[in-house]
């Protein structure tokens, strides 16, 4: 009996770490794309030669990588979804303007 509520107990600590983890991971997608935005006005500013298309690359598979997560609750999958759909409307801009400097580099 002691030992099943062991197992019970370690379960529920670890679902609670592996909650905080995606916390983390999700707080680190948030601030990627904060970075990655400053990153395409700074190139769009012209003091940068190149877009920083490894960083968006790189952003694209940490979301991917979450995304396949099956243990996100409901509010980090609202969470997610939030910052894919701020994600994705940037990365529709970048790609519209850089279009119009006549960049084919997306």
């Amino acid at each position: 009996m002691a030992l099943q509520k062991r197992e019970i107990t370690g379960r529920a600590a670890s679902r609670v770490e592996q909650s905080a983890t995606i916390d983390i991971e999700l707080g680190r997608i948030e601030e990627a794309i904060r970075r990655l935005k400053i990153d395409f006005d700074i190139y769009f500013n012209g003091a940068v030669p190149r877009p920083p298309l490894e960083a968006r690359a790189r952003l694209e598979s940490q979301i991917k990588r979450i995304s396949d997560n099956r243990m996100l609750s409901f509010a980090q999958r609202y969470q997610l979804n939030s910052l894919i759909a701020r994600f994705t409307s940037y990365r529709e801009l970048w790609r519209r303007t850089l279009k119009a400097r006549g960049d084919d580099l997306i």
